[in-house]
Protein backbone atom coordinates (compact mmCIF):
# COMPACT_ATOMS: atom_id res chain seq x y z
CA UNK A 1 0.00 0.00 0.00
CA UNK A 2 2.76 2.43 0.85
CA UNK A 3 4.26 2.36 -2.25
CA UNK A 4 0.51 3.35 -4.11
CA UNK A 5 1.27 6.81 -2.20
CA UNK A 6 4.91 7.36 -2.94
CA UNK A 7 3.50 6.67 -6.96
CA UNK A 8 0.65 9.29 -6.37
CA UNK A 9 2.79 11.59 -5.00
CA UNK A 10 5.37 11.56 -8.02
CA UNK A 11 2.76 11.49 -10.40
CA UNK A 12 0.53 14.69 -8.53
CA UNK A 13 4.31 16.35 -8.50
CA UNK A 14 5.39 15.45 -12.12
CA UNK A 15 1.91 16.85 -12.99
CA UNK A 16 2.71 20.03 -11.28
CA UNK A 17 6.22 20.32 -12.54
CA UNK A 18 4.91 19.89 -15.92
CA UNK A 19 2.52 22.81 -15.88
CA UNK A 20 4.92 24.95 -14.00
CA UNK A 21 6.95 24.58 -17.14
CA UNK A 22 8.07 27.32 -19.29
CA UNK A 23 6.50 29.37 -17.05
CA UNK A 24 8.92 33.39 -17.06
CA UNK A 25 9.37 34.96 -13.85
CA UNK A 26 7.53 37.86 -14.98
CA UNK A 27 4.17 36.03 -15.72
CA UNK A 28 5.08 34.02 -11.81
CA UNK A 29 4.82 37.16 -10.63
CA UNK A 30 2.11 38.73 -12.16
CA UNK A 31 -1.10 38.52 -10.11
CA UNK A 32 -4.11 38.72 -12.12
CA UNK A 33 -6.84 40.56 -12.01
CA UNK A 34 -9.58 40.63 -9.29
CA UNK A 35 -6.72 37.84 -7.25
CA UNK A 36 -4.83 38.26 -4.37
CA UNK A 37 -1.62 35.86 -5.08
CA UNK A 38 0.42 34.73 -8.38
CA UNK A 39 1.63 31.51 -9.60
CA UNK A 40 5.16 31.75 -7.78
CA UNK A 41 2.98 32.01 -4.35
CA UNK A 42 0.47 29.39 -5.50
CA UNK A 43 4.12 26.71 -5.84
CA UNK A 44 5.37 27.96 -2.73
CA UNK A 45 2.45 27.30 -0.69
CA UNK A 46 2.76 23.49 -2.56
CA UNK A 47 6.34 22.88 -1.01
CA UNK A 48 5.54 24.58 2.24
CA UNK A 49 2.23 22.63 3.14
CA UNK A 50 3.68 19.38 1.75
CA UNK A 51 7.12 19.86 3.79
CA UNK A 52 4.62 20.74 6.94
CA UNK A 53 2.38 17.85 6.12
CA UNK A 54 4.69 15.18 5.89
CA UNK A 55 7.36 16.14 7.93
CA UNK A 56 7.83 19.65 10.56
CA UNK A 57 3.99 18.84 11.75
CA UNK A 58 5.78 15.41 12.65
CA UNK A 59 9.21 16.97 14.32
CA UNK A 60 10.86 15.69 11.44
CA UNK A 61 13.98 17.12 9.80
CA UNK A 62 12.14 19.11 7.25
CA UNK A 63 13.41 21.66 4.55
CA UNK A 64 12.24 24.71 5.18
CA UNK A 65 13.38 28.37 4.73
CA UNK A 66 12.31 30.67 7.60
CA UNK A 67 10.93 33.02 4.85
CA UNK A 68 8.87 30.82 3.42
CA UNK A 69 6.25 30.70 5.93
CA UNK A 70 6.38 34.66 6.10
CA UNK A 71 5.67 33.88 2.38
CA UNK A 72 3.59 30.93 1.50
CA UNK A 73 1.27 30.22 4.40
CA UNK A 74 -2.23 30.08 4.09
CA UNK A 75 -3.31 33.69 4.30
CA UNK A 76 -0.10 35.14 3.03
CA UNK A 77 -0.75 37.75 0.06
CA UNK A 78 2.71 38.90 -2.28
CA UNK A 79 0.48 42.23 -1.72
CA UNK A 80 1.84 42.60 1.52
CA UNK A 81 5.43 40.60 1.56
CA UNK A 82 7.92 42.18 3.30
CA UNK A 83 10.81 39.64 2.29
CA UNK A 84 12.34 39.19 -0.26
CA UNK A 85 11.03 35.70 -2.30
CA UNK A 86 12.55 33.09 -3.81
CA UNK A 87 12.83 32.72 -7.85
CA UNK A 88 10.54 30.67 -9.68
CA UNK A 89 13.70 28.83 -10.82
CA UNK A 90 14.38 28.16 -7.29
CA UNK A 91 11.12 26.94 -6.18
CA UNK A 92 10.34 24.66 -9.19
CA UNK A 93 13.81 23.29 -7.86
CA UNK A 94 13.03 22.58 -4.44
CA UNK A 95 9.60 21.13 -5.64
CA UNK A 96 11.26 18.35 -7.84
CA UNK A 97 13.76 17.42 -4.72
CA UNK A 98 10.96 17.22 -2.24
CA UNK A 99 9.60 14.00 -3.12
CA UNK A 100 12.33 11.78 -2.83
CA UNK A 101 13.66 13.35 0.62
CA UNK A 102 9.77 12.71 1.67
CA UNK A 103 9.60 8.99 0.66
CA UNK A 104 12.89 8.49 2.32
CA UNK A 105 12.20 9.94 5.49
CA UNK A 106 8.09 8.20 5.65
CA UNK A 107 9.00 4.96 3.33
CA UNK A 108 8.00 2.86 6.52
CA UNK A 109 5.84 4.83 8.49
CA UNK A 110 2.72 5.57 6.59
CA UNK A 111 0.77 3.72 8.62
CA UNK A 112 2.12 5.20 11.82
CA UNK A 113 0.33 7.44 14.47
CA UNK A 114 1.55 10.81 13.81
CA UNK A 115 2.79 12.78 16.87
CA UNK A 116 -0.31 14.76 17.53
CA UNK A 117 -3.76 14.36 15.41
CA UNK A 118 -4.87 17.69 12.75
CA UNK A 119 -8.27 18.79 11.83
CA UNK A 120 -7.84 20.77 8.40
CA UNK A 121 -9.48 23.79 8.10
CA UNK A 122 -12.40 21.82 6.63
CA UNK A 123 -13.10 19.66 9.37
CA UNK A 124 -11.16 16.74 8.15
CA UNK A 125 -8.73 15.19 10.83
CA UNK A 126 -5.80 13.56 9.83
CA UNK A 127 -3.80 10.88 12.14
CA UNK A 128 -1.44 8.91 10.26
CA UNK A 129 1.79 9.90 8.47
CA UNK A 130 -0.35 8.28 5.43
CA UNK A 131 -3.13 10.33 5.84
CA UNK A 132 -1.16 13.79 6.18
CA UNK A 133 0.19 12.88 2.92
CA UNK A 134 -2.78 11.90 0.91
CA UNK A 135 -4.16 14.97 2.28
CA UNK A 136 -1.41 16.95 0.50
CA UNK A 137 -2.21 15.43 -2.80
CA UNK A 138 -5.84 16.50 -2.85
CA UNK A 139 -4.29 19.73 -1.60
CA UNK A 140 -1.77 19.94 -4.26
CA UNK A 141 -4.55 19.70 -7.14
CA UNK A 142 -6.36 22.58 -5.63
CA UNK A 143 -3.17 24.74 -6.50
CA UNK A 144 -2.62 23.36 -9.72
CA UNK A 145 -5.96 24.11 -10.87
CA UNK A 146 -5.37 27.75 -9.39
CA UNK A 147 -1.82 27.39 -11.56
CA UNK A 148 -3.80 26.85 -14.73
CA UNK A 149 -6.03 29.39 -14.16
CA UNK A 150 -3.23 31.99 -13.99
CA UNK A 151 -2.04 30.93 -16.70
CA UNK A 152 -5.19 31.41 -19.17
CA UNK A 153 -5.79 34.48 -17.61
CA UNK A 154 -2.24 35.84 -17.82
CA UNK A 155 -1.61 34.57 -21.12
Amino acid sequence: MEHIIFNQLAFARNNTLKVLEGITERTATSIPEKFRNHILWQAGHIYVVQERFALLLHGLEAQLPESFLALFVAGTTPLTWAETPPTMTEVVDMLRKQQERIQTALKDRLSEQAPAPYKTSSGFTLETFGEFLNFTLYHEGMHVSSIKHYKMLLN
